[in-house]
């Protein structure tokens, strides 16, 4: 069987979510409520785990707030690859190692960001080996308005509605089958540009990549991030005038 076609069954038998934080005490709550309303449009369980990266901002009490579906695992990286790595390894313990018995689906997003609805129900039906969204900011309050319309243009010149696809890539809205992330290595441990790393490796191993317009998840207009130049760093550069080369 060609790797590209490993994946062509839409339901799966379990499905781990992990969303990395540092300091995110503010956002992780309604990051979280939104987790798991997308969870209960499955009919699968669904493991969610937040790696707290060096927090010290109490996000930690949060785990008193959400149930045992919910679990919260300390790391002290300071790397956005480091963490969303952490997470998956954590999973794949909690589930054990033999992947060919158990058919799992993995997703990842931000803290900062929320989820749509559907928006696990989208990735375990797509008959893909990886599916990539799209994100779209949900307050612009403090940005001019001359500048979020730079940021707007720039964005959506890189979607083709009418191919049904895109180019961008998101560590906050994006899946892929745990037998395909195993085989290509997880994620790296990259200060930024992780998420794209791993897309590049799923891509030269040849597996099946869905690219959805519809995927869309929530996320904010902060300009400072956890990644050196990831989305915050993208978009601040945008909004200062300049269009930074970021998928």
């Amino acid at each position: 069987m060609a790797i590209s076609d490993s994946v062509t069954r839409a339901d799966f038998d379990r499905a781990a979510i992990v969303i990395p934080a540092h300091n995110e005490v503010s956002t992780l709550p309604g990051c979280l409520t939104a987790i798991q309303r997308a969870a209960a449009r499955v009919q699968i369980p669904v493991h969610v785990v937040v790696v707290l990266d060096s927090c010290d901002d109490g996000s930690s009490a949060l785990d008193q707030r959400f149930g045992a579906d919910v679990q919260f695992l300390p790391v002290e990286a300071r790397n956005v690859g480091t963490a969303r790595a952490a997470g998956f390894s954590y999973a794949r313990a909690q589930f054990g190692d033999d992947l060919a018995s158990t058919r799992v689906w993995y997703a990842t997003t931000d803290a900062d960001s929320r989820v749509d609805a559907n928006w696990l129900l989208r990735q375990l039906t797509a008959h893909a080996d990886m599916v990539l969204g799209v994100v779209r900011v949900n307050n612009w309050r403090d940005i001019p308005a001359a500048a979020a319309r730079r940021y707007i243009h720039a964005y959506h010149a890189k979607i083709h509605p009418d191919r049904g696809r895109h180019e961008h890539i998101h560590g906050a809205n994006m899946g892929f089958s745990a037998e395909a992330y195993w085989q290509v290595g997880g994620f790296a441990a990259l200060a930024t540009g992780e998420d794209v790393d791993l897309v590049r490796r799923f891509e030269s191993a040849g597996y099946r990549i869905r690219r959805d317009t519809r995927l869309s998840v929530a996320t904010s207009a902060r300009q400072i991030g956890r990644a050196p130049a990831g989305f915050a760093a993208h978009l601040r550069g945008i909004l200062g005038g300049r269009v930074e080369d970021r998928a």
